[in-house]
């Protein structure tokens, strides 16, 4: 977080009359209701005592004296008014009150103007209700007042001045952290400054800025730096970092973060947002790291490009990655959306992301496009561009782009209710794609034009429900794969798929609960479907170079059946939710081959194996699909748990399975999960990994908070991934360690991080929210 952000959201609040920061007073016995008065008007003023003393133009209150008007009051033992000025002079025990913002003063003498509403507090302390309304999502809350005190504070107009004193918004008489300056400087709406500010936790000092500016405007944006943080690493070293938040003006702003590393070098981090227009926005970002190398444990000879060898001690891991996102709206009801994202290198991302998940993850995906809906119908103009890294080495990546791309589609719209009823819906799309691998690439422009209608009606019995359907598609391609080389010539693709969907009417009952959690009633369901469908006409299946989904449909004559059985709870309220699903599912092929498209020894990936699984299955002509099993448990309503699994009867074993569990209860959360592939010397190597996490408490609520998470590798026996994290919080503020463990591929590195929070501003440190574990 800003320095500039997390002292001056502070004592935002701070002085005002009508804007102060506020303290708990020591608490008093309960006074007894104050009997109901007439409003004051507007240029009224309301006077009482217990004795009065009047010498024009003065008048002494004294003893219980209280002097009121609509916005304000003010209670002291004696009090000194004079009517023609409207000054006052309060001593002993003095208490205003701001009556419109809900501000409280105590003080041991004031003089105040009723007519301008200025005025000195001497031996001031006081308190502003918390302003809830703007706190973010994930920084901690409190209800907690603004509290300050201070030798003596000023109002000159709109303009409020505290000397000598502090804020904070815990609890007095020892509060946790306190942010002492010489001077307070607000201006409400405008600006905050102080001086020679000294921001305390307890009674050690954690970091004094000479000079602050905090912007109060209602959209508080100022150009300063970013709060210095200090970290560890076992494998980069020690960490500075320091930044600069630019305010380049209303629409547009820019952060840069720079990181120093004493055992790698320097990471440097650039967030440019901006909103050109009322409905247009964006937000550009570019990490990247001056890597001096990862050090060896001894050091290796290595084969230069020239032809001789040289020593090295460190291999350097640096690089940079890309990433923008936006959108706007366009005349004529047309809407830009744009996603892009570029990686220098993989064994980067692998070495400085700090996700886990990103790091094993070796796809990159770029997709803009500019779409119109209306009625059925779609238009949309695309570029995509995917990068699949197969392993660290450079060059080892397969590039596919899609510029440009024109789509047009209409989803089903009936046509005919005469005889049948009809619905015809259609995809295509025309422009120009690309493939670049290690081992071939196409032209820099193919073409390639698709065309896919599609007619479907419905047939009725009882309950039950047949649905026929009939399409064509027609594809042309620019190049071919000659199985040398990627060829100029022309390519025509015709298809033609006939489809033929039954819908059994599902079999019910209703039994009486065996157990109070299930409900009172207990439903049991089954549901059936089977499917037929024939593709013909598909030729030269090896000779088009894969771009897409589009490329991987196949002859085919198959049957698909299904079976679900549902378990329904009701509640004693009425309520229905349900308890267990148990899915199955499998496809019968007809024809083993898919018209010659397979090739045995091999993994083959075609339309049909990847409609029904995530995992491949083909690596020869089969008559049989796995049979996928899927069995989703909900025992209450924050438990959730599924297990997915697929049977392969061709080699009598599961050929993977996964499985999780997710629970949350009021003190703590737990989940786990578990994925198993079985090894296949063509299909996909084996894996067998655990993940974990608990937790107990909570991040943004009063108490000690604690979770743990990890991913084992049952494999190579590893931990691959492990986070501890402890949190406390008080009721005004808190604190974050956390330590993280990487251990996969050349990655082995320990990380420390910390982070301080206060109630209702936000944090500073090295772990930032989107890190944390709760």
């Amino acid at each position: 977080m800003r320095a500039e952000t997390f002292l001056a959201a502070a004592f935002f609040p701070l002085l005002a009359v009508p804007a102060l920061p506020q303290q708990t007073v020591p608490p008093k016995a309960p006074a007894s209701p104050a009997p109901q008065r007439a409003a004051i008007a507007p240029d009224e003023v309301e006077i009482s005592a217990i004795r009065q003393e009047v010498d024009p133009p003065w008048r002494r209150l004294r003893g219980m004296a209280r002097i009121e008007t609509p916005s304000m009051r003010l209670a002291a033992d004696e009090i000194d008014f004079n009517a023609e000025t409207d000054y006052a002079e309060a001593r002993g025990n003095v208490h205003f009150q701001d009556l419109e913002g809900g501000e409280e003063l105590w003080a041991q003498r004031v003089e105040y103007d009723l007519k301008r509403e200025t005025g000195k507090f001497f031996n001031v302390r006081g308190s502003s209700p918390p302003k809830l309304a703007g706190v973010r999502t994930g920084v901690l809350p409190t209800t907690n007042p603004f509290v300050f005190e201070g030798k003596w504070a000023e109002r000159i107009r709109n303009r409020y001045l505290l000397h000598d004193g502090f804020v904070t918004n815990c609890r007095l008489p020892r509060p946790v952290w306190t942010l002492r300056g010489a001077k307070f400087d607000i201006v409400p709406g405008e600006r905050a400054v102080t001086r020679g500010a000294l921001f305390r936790v307890k009674k050690i000092p954690l970091f004094y800025t000479p000079y602050f500016y905090k912007s109060l405007e209602s959209l508080p944006r100022k150009s300063g730096f970013l709060t210095p943080n200090l970290g560890n690493s076992s494998r980069r070293g020690k960490m500075l970092g320091a930044g600069y938040y630019w305010a380049i003006n209303r629409s547009y702003d820019a952060t840069y973060r720079m990181q120093y590393f004493t055992q790698r070098g320097v990471a440097h981090h650039v967030d440019v947002r901006g909103r050109p227009t009322r409905d247009s926005e964006f937000n550009f970002i570019l990490y990247g790291v001056n890597d001096k190398g990862r050090k060896l444990e001894r050091p290796i000879d290595i084969y230069s490009a020239d032809g001789t060898f040289r020593t090295v001690s460190r291999i350097p891991e640096g690089g940079y990655m890309m990433s923008f996102d936006g959108r706007s709206e366009l005349p004529g009801g047309f809407r830009a959306r744009g996603e892009m994202n570029y990686l220098s290198d993989f064994k980067f991302r692998q070495a400085w992301t700090e996700s886990f998940y990103e790091a094993i993850f070796s796809s990159v995906h770029s997709l803009g496009f500019v779409t119109r809906q209306w009625s059925s119908y779609g238009l949309n103009f695309v570029f995509e561009r995917s990068q699949l890294f197969q392993s660290t080495e450079p060059g080892d990546v397969i590039s596919i782009r899609k510029l440009p791309m024109v789509e047009f589609h209409s989803r089903e719209r009936q046509v005919s209710r005469r005889v049948l009823p009809l619905w015809v819906s259609l995809e295509s799309s025309a422009g120009f794609v690309r493939r670049n691998q290690p081992l071939f690439q196409t032209r820099q422009f193919v073409e390639r034009l698709d065309f896919a209608p599609r007619v479907m009606t419905v047939l009725g019995w009882k309950e039950f429900r047949l649905i026929p359907s009939f399409g064509v598609r027609e594809t042309h391609y620019g190049s071919s794969n000659t199985g040398e080389r990627i060829a100029g010539g022309n390519l025509r693709r015709g298809a033609r798929e006939f489809g033929l969907e039954l819908i059994a009417p599902s079999l019910a009952r209703v039994y009486e609960s065996p157990a109070a959690w299930m409900g009172v009633k207990v439903k049991h369901s089954i549901e059936a479907r089977a499917s037929f469908r024939d593709v013909s006409g598909v030729q030269d299946f090896e000779k088009l170079v894969r771009f897409d989904d589009t490329e991987l449909l196949t002859n085919t004559r198959e049957v698909e059946i299904s079976l679900t059985n549902r378990l329904f709870g009701k509640a004693k309220d009425g309520a229905v939710r349900q308890l267990a699903a148990w899915e199955l599912w499998q496809k019968r092929y007809l024809d083993p081959t898919f018209g010659g498209a397979l090739s045995a020894g091999r993994r083959n990936v075609v339309a049909s194996s990847a409609e029904l699984s995530g995992y491949t299955f083909l690596d020869g002509p089969r008559h049989f699909s796995p049979v996928i099993s899927v069995v989703r448990l909900n025992p209450a309503a924050n438990v959730g748990i599924e297990w997915r699994a697929d049977y392969d009867p061709l080699r009598g074993h599961f050929a993977n399975s996964g499985i999780s569990a997710d629970a949350r209860f009021t003190g703590y959360f737990v989940s786990v999960g578990h994925n198993q592939v079985r090894s296949h010397p063509v299909l996909s190597p084996s894996t067998n990994q655990f993940r974990g996490l608990l937790g107990l408490g909570r991040q943004n609520q009063p108490g000690w908070g604690a979770a743990f998470s990890a991913i084992y590798d049952f494999r190579s026996g590893t931990m691959q991934y492990a986070t501890t994290q402890v949190t406390y919080n008080t009721d005004c503020c808190g604190i974050s360690f956390q330590y993280r463990r990487f251990s996969f591929g050349t990655r082995n590195e320990n990380q420390f991080r910390v982070a301080f929070a206060i109630a209702n501003i936000g944090s500073f440190g090295t772990l930032k929210k989107q890190e944390t574990l709760f």
